[in-house]
């Protein structure tokens, strides 16, 4: 487990944030990433919740924001080193935006980004 304190977690997941190719990143409309301390549930690092771009609709229009959650305690907690934490982190943001643009779980795992 590492210890890293809430600030330097949430410096993680803006950097991560920078990786994501500007292309990209203009296509995330209507979106909130938040930083949470714990998981609702064991097992998770990072939840994305809403409906993703390839299910929207003309009935999408007023809806409110999807949201991608980066459990901060979750992550620190199964990593040994503070550069495993950044990866983790890296990792589990790219992993939820690929959720937002309807890449589901099995195609995430073949691509390595379980």
């Amino acid at each position: 487990m590492v210890e890293l304190s809430r600030s330097r977690f949430e410096e993680l997941v803006a950097d991560a944030l920078d990786t994501i190719p500007e292309e990209l990143m203009r296509h995330l409309d209507n979106v909130v990433i938040t930083v949470e301390d714990e998981a609702p549930e064991d097992g998770l690092l990072g939840l994305y919740e809403g409906i993703p771009i390839t299910e929207r609709d003309e009935g999408y229009a007023g809806a409110l924001p999807d949201r991608i959650s980066i459990y901060h305690s979750d992550i620190c907690a199964i990593c040994d080193t503070p550069e495993e934490v950044v990866e983790q982190v890296r990792i589990t943001v790219v992993h939820e935006i690929a959720h937002f643009f309807g890449i589901d779980d099995d195609r995430l795992h073949e691509l390595g980004w379980a």
